[in-house]
């Protein structure tokens, strides 16, 4: 499940991408294969030993996080 991250806030990515040109006719992030086709990749995030999600950044700048 993608969520958008905004300072200290976790938003549904429709409350963001519904506006944007980039998202899919359901107003959803282009996520396909595991991949975010409307950004890239800004870090893994890895706390501990076990592998965690990546972060992701859109083309109009919000941070979204596989979780």
């Amino acid at each position: 499940m993608l969520v958008v991250i905004i300072n200290d806030r976790i938003i549904a990515p429709q409350q963001v991408c519904q506006a944007c040109l980039l998202a899919d006719r359901d107003g959803q992030p282009r996520w396909q294969q595991g991949k975010l086709c409307c950004g890239r990749v800004v870090r893994t995030l890895s706390y501990c030993s076990e592998p965690q999600s990546d972060a992701y950044e859109c083309q109009m700048g919000f941070r979204l996080v596989d979780i």
